[in-house]
Parts: structure tokens; C-alpha cells; sequence
């Protein structure tokens, strides 16, 4: 095997190689039998062996005066040859060639160049006349390579390796079927003949593909267009490039420092929403674009059928208006909206209307769009710089016959995405390729620097055409595109428009055309005044040159008319050059697409793709090839994503009246959401009354004879004081509160040590002792703390002991706790209606191990209270807010009617949960509360509780979101199997969703978690519903909070009252939001208190410590 690396100017370029092996049969066998194998990117290798014969690289023997070569009895026609000083390999890539096997313009060996001819690639998807074997290689043997279009049926189809990925100059081999694809070998005999041939000295020569024609063409005609359209042809890693530069520009056009100096401005249209397919009603819309503009009725029904039916009028704009004033203008538009609404009988129904405006505009907002300036031929005066919407208002309320209501202005890009958006919901792209060229997207509002917010998507105008205006696209710019630019109106400015637009495309030819005559090149050298005119090339003609059957006869017609006498080989030169031309615009846009797609992707954060691009123009709709060429190039350059193209209907008129229509969906929605959360969102009235009530009920509990009636029955819990910092001394603690239980050693220390040491170890309690006997249980948990004693080494010691029992109790002492009724799942016997301390002696008692001395039993709220209390002296007051909720406060014993005595303070324990139970909340009750309710283990019970905790907030979101679900106002009104399961939507989602750091990507799939398949606009309900929840429960919490501190100071007679709150709880600590809403509603609630709020560390377990400690020096002090 010979090899030979290629220095081509494609490899070159793109700074890489690649593998170009191409074996085909020599002259005797069958047309059917050869071989060309696949490009691999390495380098080329052009295999001489015996037997197999580069198709492009023909290896070359002796060289005869007729030009033609000898090798080994096999005979090849060539062109006119060179001789170089140099013997070194060197090759050109083709231009020609529609695919990466590109072979070489010439390769030296021994000193001499040689140029061959085209011997027939292999292509698919052309219609062209195949080349003549006679007219290429006369009197000679080549078997020329079929191609396999030239077969009419599938059984005469060679079988073939042959994967040419080629673009659509030699559209290539993939998407064969299987049996078409198997490779077909020569028999042995042909080969062994082959192999006993000796090869001479070699020498490389190329062979440029042509297109295929009836009678050939002259090959030096080839070569000459090859020069002149290389840097045309751009390759998949330019084409890369492009793409990659194009993610550059649209970063600086999002980016609020960057964008004004970015060529892609990336502007912002307010369009917020795609359609969902609920659109429903009649809707006007205004197409205003040039010289004539029409005005539409657009129904649209949502019947199940989804049907949208149009009616519209065109109305022509007077030259005098285009240039006279503004109001003119207007009010010209106004009049000949009133003559339709006429028309129509509709002039009595206030109807909402869509204006697209296809002049350059900075938009503000969705119905708001400031006119930049004039083109297209207007001049009107006094509208630059100003709003045209306001403007079309004026002038329909100066008639004051008819009133409409301006709901959107658009561009026709916008159209087109919302047009195609409501018959493919997958729709977020918009692409229009014609006159000019644009796209819009819909990108994350968390990347448009120019927009306030951050959630949800916003539908970008990118403007497009003005890509390479910094620069950025030189390198692959040509001398044709230059001129263009030099000639234009504009002058460098939408370079990327000029290089791919129907405004430019024929012109592009016209000029290729013009530079290959005067060289002598085309149509004998001969120019008319027709070809020299800019603008007679139109772009009708590239598309109807390129048609697959009368091309070359449409060639031969647009040529004469153009005053040529053009040969068949003109003809087929103005093809291919027609070719590479739209080919090339259809790759560029294939590039930035794949770039905009690409960042969706990312957006979404998703492995594969699946998006829709609608598409509007006369050039990706009337060009024979432009819309598969750029739909090959997306697909080549985005292998991960599955992109779907549909073509809009009238994207300027009915898009116009799709984006009203989802305006005025998503405002109705809206209203349907806010009307049903209205009631969570509860005023500064409100919460004073939920405040002064919460006043009345504390009094209730509080009082002897009242105590009975009331819903807060602020029990006594006879602890009597917080710590002061003297406190010392090793405590034991017990938490029982569920299946597990601890067991804790605290070390309090004071003085220049002061502080707090913990050590404990957590016990499990079997069910069978949980639902056992009494005896069992106490007996199982001193068990435990036998265990741990002796694994603490203090085994035999008495320490005073503090019992946190979270379970209810009626306390009548410190020491002493009756428990009510198990709960949790606890049903040992014996013990309701027990004091629980007492039957914790008795255990030990039993044990006979060791004494303790249990001085206080406590719940988890008081606890916390006293744990903050030691860091906090002001702390007096303790709040937990988590699965449930309940608070704690030191009380003026005289206020304390339960319990002897007038002196001193006493912590109450409100079980503020209960609030509401005897109807005093339902007026803020809503019925989303209500369902919870009824639903719930303790209907009618804990129904403040059930409004601001953690067990409950998860559920009444689940409720509103099955609401919202139920009248279309969410998962376009899908309800999963899952949602309607009670306590899927945990109160830990809540505080997920509303992280201020978690983007609408990451809620989706938490939803997605919850088999709730959501749109981003979903997610963004969804949130709003928890942050209304959540917002109310905080604010409904304050509002109890806020009654207790006024109540202390109002006891100690306190113009302004100091105080601290020890707080715990999941949902205080770990809702994103609930505690800051929590301090804002009391201060806004005590204005005459300065509340400060600390959080608990361990109130249970070191609460209880605490109290033991504080007990114990109290009765030493009384001792003392």
C-alpha cells in the first residue's frame, strides 16, 4: 500500500487531515462491481495495489503524446499537464466535490502534474444526465463508476460501501436501505489478474467531480470554476466555527455590559408563552410592513378540533402618506380598520388586537414598542422615537366609533413561532429566510440581562442578519460578498443577511457570472448589458435553475433573456455555481440555528433535544433544495437532537393574532389563578383581627371559669424561671417523642467556662413494646439508660434527670405529668391517665441499679425556650415551627388563675395549635383548608395548626394545584394519577421549590419527580402557589406571635418592650423565606416591641437539661 499525505487547502485550514480511500474496479468488469470506502479523519491514502485504483487519485503509468495514459493494458483520458521543478506530493482539495473525499487538484512525482477528468462519483438525490463515457475518455477502456440513481428500479441498484457525506452538490449515499449498502466484491478471477500486473513508477492525478450532463463538458471549464468558487465551499469545521462564534455573539447581545457593542442584539419582545392549544375566541390583527397593509379577523376555537379560520382585507398606504406626518398615517389606519370592522358588522365588539410592525422598534413591553427608524420607503414625521402603539390609540379614540383593545406588537419572526407554535407545542424557534433573514427563540429569563426577573422565558428577537458586522465572519467572506456589501444601501451592515438572503442570492451568481465572462471563462467572454445590471439576476432564478428536471432548459432561457447565447456547458456552469451559492446560504443558516438550538439545549439541561423550528420565506419555501440543505446541516452539526422544521402560514398576520390570543390566555388564566389565591393573601387589617383574637383566646385559657370554652388552653408548666448563667452542675435527659428515643449526659458550666456539653445515644423502642404494657415500655426505656450510664462509665451515680414527654399532658407540677392520650402510634397499656413521671420511678425503682432524680418532665417547646434562654437572657418566649406548631411564653404568675400564687413568672405552654377551633378563624379560612380538614386524622381539631405548619402546607398545595388542574389553568388540564394521591406534595417541596437559587429547570423536575409532566410556564404557577401558601402561613404565625409580645408588655406596663424568641423547627429553619416573613409581620404587628429571634439548637434534648438545671438551683437557693 502507497500512501501519500494531503496538504490540501481544507486540511490546511481547518488545521486537521483526513482519510480518503477510494478502490474501484479497473476496466473489464461490470459497471455494478466496485468499492469506495468511507472517510475516516486521518489523512488520504491513495491504495495502488493490484487490483484496486483510486477513483479520484488514478495511479498513472507511462505518459503518451495523445494525452491519454497507459497502465498495465488499462487506458484514462486527461487534460492539458504541467511541468513542475519540484518532485514532492502535493494535492488541492476539490471544490467541486459535495462531499470530505475531496480529491486533488494535481499531485507532482518525478517532476511532472498532471490534471485529470471527472470519472463519474458516486451521488444521490440529483436529477442530472449521467457523463458520457465517449465524450470523457475517448478511445479508451475505463469502466466508468455508476451512479446509483442512474437505475431505475431496485433491482438494477449496485450494491455499494459507498458513504459519501456529501452536501447537496453529490447529496451522497446515506439513508440507503440495507440491502442497498452490502458491499459487492470482484470475482477472484478478475482480481488474480489484476495482481499479476507489475506497476510501474506512479504518479498522482486528480479528477475533479463534475455534475453529470448529457454530453459532458469541457474539463478546464471545471478547474477554473473550482478557483473561483473554493472559498465558497465551506466545510462541516468551518461551519462548526461559525456556529461556535455565533454562541459568542448571542452571549454579548443577552449581556447588559456587553450588548450594546454586540452585532446581535438579541432584543427582548415580552412574549412570554408559546401557545398550549386553549386559545379560544376573536381576535383583530394589523400587518403593517411596506407599501400595502392588511387588517385580519382571526377566529380561534378550542373545541376539541382546535380550529383557526381567517378573514382579511388589504388596504393600500398612499405615497403621500408614506411620506406625510404621523397622525396621517394613523389615523389612515385607523379608518380603514373602522371600514373592516364594517364589513364585518363587528364595529360594537370590543375585540382584542395584534399589530405587526415590521420596522426596527426597542421594545418595553408586550403592548409598547418605541420606533427606532424608518425604511422600506416611509418617511413619516414625528413617529421615530416615539411609541406606535399610543400613536394607533389616539387615532382610534379620536373617531370614537369603535374601540379595540392593542394587546401585542410583534415582528413577523415572532409570528412565525407563534403561528407554527400552536399546532406543535414543542414549537420555540421561529426562522425566517426570504427577502431578508431572522430568528427568535425562547430563552430563560435568567439570562436576559435587559429584562427585570428571572423566572420563566421570555421569546428573544436575535436579529440575525447583523451577525459578522463586528468582523467576526471576514475569514470566510469573498470578494463576490465584499462587492455586494460596497453596493448595497447599507454598507457594512447584515453582512450575514447579505451572505445568505433572497435579497442578495441572485445577485451573488450575477456577479460569479460577470468576473468568469470578462475572463474569458463563460459564454465566450461575452457581456451584455442585462448581466451587468445589478439587480437582473434575480433570485426566482437560482430556484428555478436548481429545479431537478428543467434545469438546464430554465439556464438556457433566464441566460438569453438576459441577452447571452449561452452553450450547454454555460448552462451547466451557471447551474453549479447556482448551487454552491444557495448551497452555501443554506449552510450558514444551518450553522447559527444548530447554534441557537444548542443553547436551548443547555438551557434545558437535557441530553437530547426534541424541539420544533418554524419556518417562513420565500427562499426556504420555493427553493428546490435551501430547506433540506439546512435541515442536513443542523442535523450534522446537532447529531443529539431531534429538531423538526414546519412551515408557517402567514406568520405576519395570523402570528400576530396567535401571540394576542396567548396574551389573552395567559391574562385570563392569570385572573382565574388570582381570583382563587385571594384569599391566602391576607391584608394588614386582616392579621391585627387574627392578632386581636389570638388576644382573647390566650385570655380565655388563661382565666379559671373560662378556661373550660377555650381553644388555646395556655397550660401552666410550673417552670418558674429562665437560666442566668449560674447554673452547673451534670444533668441526665430523657426525649421520647417516637420509635426512637434518646438518652443525654449535659454538663453545664458557668463562670470563665461557661457553656454546655452534650453527650447522648439513641435507643429504638420495638413496636411490640410500643403497643405492649405500660411496664414493658417504662422498664425498656430504663434499660436504655442503664446502658448508658455504664457506656458514659458512670454507672451507680444519682444525677438529677429532666423528661422531655411529647405527648399530651395535663401538668400539675413541675415533676408531674398526667398523660391525656397516646399518640404517634403508641398504645402501651396502662398509662393514660398516669402520671408519667411516676411511672419512670417505679421502672428504676424495679431496676434497683440506680437512682435518679427526676426533677422535671417538659415538652419540646419549652425546651427550646430554655435552651435559647441560656444563650439569650432576653429570651422568654419559645416557638417551634415545623411538622407542627406551638409556643411558650413566661406569664405573670397573678394572670395565672390554674395555679396558686401572684408572685413571680410561670412559663405557659398555649398549645396555640387548637386556635380556631370554635370558628373564629373562618372568615380567613378558605376552601382549600377546609378539604385538608376534613380529610385529616382529627377533623374540626388543630385548625391554626393545620394553616401554618409543616405536615399540612404540602397538602393545601396539592388541593389548589388539583383545582388549578381541574378548570385548565394547569398541565393543560392533565391531572396525574400521582397528584391526586394525598401527601405525595411534601412541605419539604415547598421549600425546594422556592429556592432562590433553584432555577425553573431543577422545579420542573421535582414536579417531574412527582410524575407531573410541566411546561415552564407550569412551573412558574406552581411556585406562586407555594410562595402564597407559605407566605400566608408565616404571616398567620407572626400574627400569633405578635399577640404575645404585646401581652408581656402590656403585662409589665412597657411603652416599648425588648424581648427575645427561641426558635425551632424544619420549616422555620429551612423554608427559604418563612422566617424572614415571619419577623417582617411582627414588627409590622408590635411596632412597640424590638423582637429578636434566635434559634434553638437541641431544645428537646438540652432543653430539658436546662430546666433540671435551672429547678435545681432554685431549690438549692431555697435551701440556702
Amino acid at each position: 500500500m502507497w500512501e501519500a499525505t494531503c496538504p490540501c487547502p481544507t486540511c490546511a485550514l481547518t488545521r486537521n487531515t483526513h482519510l480518503h480511500t477510494h478502490d474501484v474496479s479497473p476496466a473489464g468488469l461490470e459497471p455494478a462491481s466496485f468499492r469506495l470506502r468511507a472517510p475516516s479523519p486521518s489523512k488520504h491514502i491513495h491504495p495502488t495495489s493490484a487490483g484496486a485504483f483510486p477513483l479520484y487519485f488514478l495511479s498513472l503509468g507511462e505518459r503518451r503524446e495523445d494525452s491519454s495514459l497507459k497502465l498495465s493494458g488499462l487506458e484514462f483520458g486527461l487534460g492539458a499537464s504541467e511541468v513542475t521543478p519540484t518532485g514532492t506530493e502535493q494535492c488541492e482539495a476539490d471544490p467541486w466535490s459535495g462531499c470530505s473525499l475531496s480529491p486533488c487538484q494535481g499531485v507532482q512525482k518525478g517532476g511532472v502534474r498532471s490534471r485529470g477528468v471527472l470519472c463519474g462519483a458516486v451521488s444521490v438525490g440529483q436529477e442530472e444526465p449521467k457523463p458520457s463515457r465517449e465524450h470523457l475518455f475517448p478511445d479508451s477502456s475505463v469502466t466508468l463508476i455508476p451512479r446509483l440513481r442512474d437505475y431505475t428500479t431496485a433491482a438494477q441498484i449496485p450494491s455499494s460501501s459507498a458513504q459519501c457525506p456529501a452536501n447537496d452538490l453529490g447529496a451522497g449515499t446515506q439513508g440507503l436501505p440495507p440491502q442497498r449498502s452490502e458491499m459487492i466484491k470482484p470475482s477472484q478471477t478478475q482480481l488474480g489478474a489484476l495482481r499479476s500486473q507489475s506497476l510501474p513508477q506512479q504518479t498522482i492525478v486528480d479528477a475533479p467531480r463534475m455534475a453529470s450532463t448529457e454530453n459532458g463538458m469541457d474539463n478546464e471549464s471545471f478547474i477554473q470554476i473550482d478557483k473561483y468558487l473554493y472559498h465558497m465551499r465551506l466545510s462541516d469545521e468551518t461551519l462548526l466555527e461559525v456556529s461556535q462564534r455565533f454562541e459568542k455573539e448571542m452571549e454579548k447581545g443577552l449581556g447588559a455590559d456587553t450588548n450594546p457593542t454586540a452585532s446581535v442584539k438579541m432584543l427582548p419582545t415580552f412574549v412570554r408563552s408559546t401557545p398550549d392549544g386553549t386559545e379560544d375566541g376573536d381576535f383583530l390583527a394589523l400587518d403593517l410592513g411596506g407599501t400595502n397593509f392588511r387588517v385580519l379577523r382571526v377566529k380561534v376555537s378550542d373545541n376539541g378540533l382546535r380550529k383557526v379560520e381567517m378573514e382579511n382585507q388589504i388596504y393600500a398606504i398612499p405615497e403621500e402618506l408614506m411620506r406625510g406626518s404621523g397622525v396621517q398615517l394613523f389615523d389612515h389606519i385607523a379608518e380603514c380598520l373602522a371600514n373592516f370592522l364594517d364589513k364585518l358588522q363587528i364595529k360594537d365588539k370590543k375585540l382584542p388586537l395584534g399589530f405587526t410592525f415590521s420596522f426596527p422598534c426597542h421594545q418595553t413591553k408586550l403592548d409598547e414598542s418605541i420606533l427606532v427608524m424608518w425604511t422600506k420607503g416611509f418617511k413619516c414625521s414625528s413617529v421615530e422615537g416615539r411609541d406606535v402603539v399610543s400613536l394607533l390609540r389616539k387615532s382610534i379614540k379620536k373617531r370614537g366609533d369603535f374601540d379595540i383593545d392593542i394587546v401585542a406588537v410583534v415582528n413577523d419572526t415572532v409570528g412565525t413561532m407563534m403561528t407554527c407554535g400552536y399546532d406543535d407545542h414543542n414549537c420555540e424557534v421561529g426562522l425566517i429566510v426570504g427577502t431578508g433573514t431572522n430568528a427568535c427563540y425562547m430563552e430563560e429569563m435568567r439570562h436576559i440581562d435587559l429584562v427585570e426577573g428571572d423566572e420563566g422565558r421570555m421569546c428573544i428577537n436575535m436579529e440575525w442578519g447583523a451577525f459578522g458586522d463586528d468582523g467576526v465572519l471576514d475569514d470566510i467572506r469573498t470578494e463576490f460578498d465584499r462587492e455586494i456589501d460596497m453596493g448595497s444601501l447599507n454598507p457594512g451592515k447584515q453582512l450575514f443577511e447579505k451572505m445568505i438572503s433572497g435579497m442578495y442570492m441572485g445577485e451573488l451568481v450575477r456577479l460569479i457570472l460577470v468576473k468568469m465572462a470578462k475572463e474569458g471563462l463563460l459564454f465566450g467572454g461575452r457581456l451584455t448589458p442585462d448581466l451587468l445590471t445589478t439587480g437582473h439576476f434575480e433570485t426566482r432564478f437560482v430556484s428555478a435553475i436548481e429545479k431537478e428536471k428543467e434545469g438546464l432548459q430554465k439556464a438556457h432561457e433566464i441566460l438569453s433573456k438576459l441577452g447571452l447565447e449561452p452553450s450547454h456547458e454555460d448552462c451547466l456552469a451557471t447551474l453549479r455555481i447556482c448551487q454552491i451559492v444557495s448551497t452555501r446560504s443554506a449552510s450558514l443558516c444551518g450553522a447559527t440555528l444548530a447554534a441557537v438550538l444548542r443553547r436551548i439545549k443547555d438551557n434545558k439541561g437535557v441530553e437530547r433535544l426534541r424541539s420544533t423550528v418554524g419556518v417562513d420565506g420565500s427562499v426556504y419555501k420555493k427553493h428546490p433544495h435551501f430547506a433540506r440543505r439546512l435541515h442536513k446541516t443542523v442535523r450534522k452539526l446537532l447529531p443529539d437532537c431531534e429538531i423538526r422544521f414546519i412551515r408557517s402560514e402567514d406568520g405576519s398576520g395570523k402570528g400576530a393574532a396567535m401571540v394576542t390570543a396567548v396574551a389573552y390566555r395567559l391574562a385570563a388564566q392569570h385572573k382565574a389563578r388570582q381570583n382563587i389565591l385571594e384569599p391566602f393573601k391576607l391584608s394588614h387589617e386582616q392579621l391585627l383581627e387574627v392578632k386581636e383574637r389570638m388576644r382573647i383566646e390566650m385570655e380565655k385559657g388563661l382565666g379559671k371559669e373560662t378556661h373550660a370554652e377555650a381553644t388555646v388552653k395556655m397550660l401552666p408548666t410550673y417552670v418558674c424561671s429562665t437560666p442566668d448563667g449560674t447554673e452547673k452542675g451534670d444533668f441526665l435527659a430523657l426525649d421520647l417523642g417516637g420509635t426512637n428515643f434518646r438518652v443525654l449526659l449535659v454538663r453545664v458550666r458557668n463562670g470563665m467556662r461557661r457553656g454546655v456539653e452534650m453527650h447522648n445515644k439513641i435507643y429504638s423502642i420495638p413496636v411490640e413494646i410500643m403497643q405492649g404494657t405500660g411496664e414493658e415500655l417504662f422498664d425498656h426505656i430504663v434499660h436504655c439508660i442503664s446502658d448508658f450510664l455504664e457506656y458514659m462509665g458512670m454507672k451507680g451515680v444519682s444525677l438529677p434527670l429532666g423528661f422531655t414527654f411529647s405527648f399530651p399532658c395535663q401538668q400539675n407540677n413541675l415533676d408531674e405529668g398526667i398523660l391525656l392520650k397516646w399518640t404517634k402510634g403508641f398504645k402501651a397499656t396502662g398509662c393514660e391517665g398516669e402520671d408519667v413521671v411516676g411511672l419512670l420511678k417505679e421502672a428504676i425503682h424495679r431496676r434497683e441499679e440506680f437512682d435518679l432524680d427526676v426533677v422535671a418532665v417538659v415538652n419540646d417547646t419549652v425546651g427550646t425556650m430554655m435552651t435559647c434562654g441560656y444563650e439569650d437572657p432576653y429570651c422568654e418566649v419559645g416557638l417551634i415551627v415545623g411538622t407542627g406548631s406551638n409556643a411558650c411564653y413566661m406569664e405573670e404568675m397573678r394572670n395565672v388563675e390554674l395555679v396558686e400564687g401572684d408572685e413571680g413568672r410561670m412559663c405557659v405552654n398555649m398549645e396555640w395549635g387548637a386556635f380556631g377551633d370554635s370558628g373564629c378563624l373562618d372568615d380567613i379560612r378558605t376552601e382549600f383548608d377546609v378539604a385538608v380538614d376534613e380529610l385529616s386524622l382529627n377533623p374540626g381539631k388543630q385548625r391554626y395548626e393545620k394553616m401554618i405548619s409543616g405536615m399540612y402546607l404540602g397538602e393545601i398545595v396539592r388541593n389548589i394545584l388539583m383545582d388549578f388542574t381541574k378548570r385548565g389553568l394547569l398541565f393543560r388540564g392533565r391531572i396525574s394519577e400521582r397528584l391526586k394521591t394525598r401527601g405525595i406534595f411534601e412541605t419539604k417541596f415547598l421549600s425546594q421549590i422556592e429556592s432562590d437559587c433553584l432555577a425553573l429547570l431543577q422545579v420542573r423536575s421535582i414536579l417531574q419527580h412527582l410524575g407531573l409532566e410541566s411546561t415552564c410556564d407550569d412551573s412558574i404557577i406552581v411556585k406562586e402557589v407555594c410562595t402564597v401558601v407559605a407566605r400566608r402561613a408565616a404571616q398567620l404565625c407572626g400574627a400569633g406571635m405578635a399577640a404575645v409580645v404585646d401581652k408581656i408588655r402590656e403585662n409589665r406596663g412597657l411603652d416599648f418592650l425588648k424581648i427575645t424568641v427561641g426558635v425551632d423547627g424544619t420549616l422555620y429553619k429551612l423554608h427559604p423565606h418563612f422566617s424572614s416573613i415571619l419577623h417582617e409581620t411582627v414588627k409590622q404587628l408590635s411596632p412597640k416591641c424590638e423582637v429578636t429571634f434566635l434559634q434553638s439548637e437541641d431544645g428537646s434534648g438540652k432543653g430539658a437539661a436546662l430546666i433540671t438545671a435551672v429547678a435545681c438551683r432554685i431549690r438549692e437557693a431555697g435551701q440556702r
